[in-house]
């Protein structure tokens, strides 16, 4: 595959994930045919939103969106995964730490705003912060879940859970009660919603014992945002088969919905070389791994959130989801977006400094 080069920069920061914009009112605010939303990974969610749009003179701009969190505004960090549902796009923090750890609360939170309101203002964005309830919820469902997770390391399990308990402990924060000495901590990498309105949350880590790459299915994030918040369960995990290369690690980067009820994704590395990753001191084998692009199916047949009880979905391999290849991304190890688009596809990588936009 060919791929141009189309670089921006953006607040001085990285992009994570990459997502077509719907509105048709905010592509005619910009003179735009086409448009994606990024989210720079450093700094409050309201101050991290980019697009990147494709004029119809067929040049490429960037445009930093002024937004407003109303009482969230600085209480988040680490936004990284983007999705459309019922008219919403929705923002996933990490729910992860620093490379060296802790995990840190601010990263824990969900975000939405409407897109028609960035082509009139300062964009509305709602926020909540869940106080590691999702961290919680997902590590009950992968303690209880048909495949095993690969346990982390000494040195990954004292800075990012043993550490993070100690902190809060020290702090008297009511949160410590939603997390367990044998936790693992969660790198939330990818969203993407089902027809269902389920979302499958992409974990960077933890990986199977195999290497391989693990998706959440978690119910009920809309109502985190109702008057009286409701609190998502996770419903079901699944484990990617047959896109890891042999003896590697490898983890999600980006998820996006297809047209025929599929998914296109793209795994890699679980952390990045060269920067001080506990998770790679004691994973190294999940570092030298190059992106790929990917597509896969759910099973057929209702999630537990639709049936009422976990216990009346069939038993068995519904957990194993075969992976496609659909293209092989070396040397690029740091993809954090993609799309496909008109026949086209798109990839967004983490740059120092600078926006790189990828088109095929």
């Amino acid at each position: 595959m060919t791929l141009r080069l189309l670089e921006f920069v953006v607040g001085g920061n990285e992009a994570s994930d990459l997502l077509p914009v719907r509105s048709a009112a905010l592509l005619r605010a910009h003179g735009a045919r086409r448009g994606f939303w990024t989210v720079l990974d450093e700094g409050p969610v309201e101050r991290c939103l980019a697009l990147l749009l494709e004029r119809d003179d067929g040049a490429w701009v960037a445009h930093h969106v002024a937004a407003d969190a109303g009482m969230e505004n600085g209480r988040t960090e680490d936004g990284e995964a983007l999705a459309h549902h019922d008219g919403w796009v929705y923002v996933f923090g990490s729910h992860f730490g620093s490379k060296a750890g802790p995990l840190r609360p601010r990263r824990a939170f969900v975000a939405r705003f409407r897109e028609d309101d960035a082509a009139t203002g300062p964009l509305p964005v709602q926020v909540v912060r869940n106080r590691f309830r999702v961290h919680r919820a997902i590590n009950d469902a992968l303690a209880g879940a048909a495949l095993t997770p690969l346990p982390p390391g000494e040195r990954v399990r004292a800075r990012f859970i043993v550490e993070t308990l100690a902190r809060g402990t020290a702090r008297a924060k009511s949160w410590v009660s939603r997390l367990a000495p044998d936790d693992l901590p969660l790198n939330v990498e990818a969203a993407a919603f089902t027809a269902t309105g389920t979302v499958l949350l992409g974990l960077r880590f933890p990986v199977t014992v195999d290497g391989e790459p693990i998706l959440v299915e978690l119910a009920g994030v809309p109502a985190m945002f109702d008057a009286e918040p409701a609190w998502p369960l996770a419903v079901r995990a699944y484990a990617l088969s047959g896109v890891t290369p042999p003896g590697a690690l490898t983890g999600f980067r980006a998820i996006t919905a297809g047209p025929d009820g599929g998914y296109a994704a793209v795994i890699g590395s679980i952390d990045a070389l060269g920067k001080g990753s506990v998770l790679l001191d004691d994973h190294p084998g999940g570092g030298e791994v190059t992106a790929r692009h990917i597509r896969f199916r759910l099973p057929a047949g209702p999630s537990p959130a639709l049936v009422g009880d976990p216990a009346d979905v069939p038993a068995g391999d519904t957990h194993l989801l075969a992976g496609e290849l659909v293209a092989d991304l070396a040397p690029f190890h740091h993809v954090e977006g993609l799309a496909e688009l008109d026949g086209r596809c798109f990839y967004v990588t983490d740059e120092d400094h600078r926006v790189a936009l990828w088109v095929g």
